[in-house]
């Protein structure tokens, strides 16, 4: 796949070059090149992203920092058994557990939320940080949700983290998650109140909390280009469909997935 020649490789975190030098040195910068794409595509093309990774994969397979990428690749254009897969092998070249939750939420997307579950149990969970530990939680949740256990999606949700006035980088997508676990159990009152504090905390935009809480105070976003008003619709049922209910999505993103 063509790289652009604006990408020299040099932008890769310095953990992931070092990993690279095990490689020829040609061989470390096609690889450093095609990461920098994937890195680069993730989130606006994954599956150009996914492409990229594909390559790396071809060229330095043994190398961690390549596994992982193709695992988030893999992950961002919903292949979970493929994500999971390369997760795994990352994981044994590294020892460590911070690909923990994102393995578990590949399980939810396999249909498997009792293994998720399973895993928000197990003593890897002890040794993420608290981002990590954070976002297990998240998946947990999920996973209840899976299984149609609301409530407990609920319970699994209230942690010191929720409940801090302080900013952290996770906070905005728990209270999210939160109040959208809150609604999906018919509490609206109090999913209105953390969609709002959802909102305050999130000041990148990684959620749609301001959307969701305009929709339960009853904003209506009209398109400019509508119909005249004095025009009967064919169908009167029709005016009365309301939109289709977002999804709640958990992970470094499912977010929540």
């Amino acid at each position: 796949m063509p790289i652009p020649e604006d990408v020299t490789g040099e932008e890769i975190d310095k953990d992931v070059r070092q990993e690279l030098q095990s490689l020829p040195k040609t061989l470390a910068e096609d690889v450093a090149k095609n990461l920098v794409m994937v890195a680069r595509l993730i989130d606006e093309d994954p599956e150009g992203a996914y492409g990229y990774s594909r390559v790396a994969l071809r060229l330095a397979s043994r190398v961690a920092a390549v596994r992982e990428a193709a695992g988030f690749a893999a992950y961002a254009t919903q292949k979970y058994g493929e994500a999971l897969a390369e997760f795994r092998a990352a994981r044994r070249m590294t020892g460590n557990t911070d690909l923990w939750p994102v393995m578990a939420d590949c399980e939810r997307g396999l249909g498997r939320p009792e293994k998720a579950l399973d895993m928000a149990g197990a003593p890897e969970v002890h040794k993420l940080d608290k981002a990590g530990q954070v976002e297990m939680r998240l998946v947990a949740a999920g996973a209840r949700r899976d299984m149609g256990q609301l409530d407990a999606a609920i319970v699994t949700l209230q942690s010191p983290e929720l409940a801090s006035t302080s900013v952290q980088p996770w906070t905005a997508r728990l209270r999210y998650a939160y109040a959208d676990a809150l609604l999906a159990a018919g509490r609206e009152g109090e999913a209105r109140e953390w969609f709002a504090k959802a909102v305050e905390s999130d000041k990148d935009g990684s959620t749609d909390a301001s959307d969701r809480l305009a929709e339960l105070d009853g904003v209506e976003f009209v398109d400019a280009l509508v119909e005249d008003d004095d025009e009967e619709p064919e169908n009167p049922e029709e005016s009365e469909k309301s939109g289709e209910p977002v999804r709640e999505v958990t992970g470094p993103e499912s977010e929540e997935d």
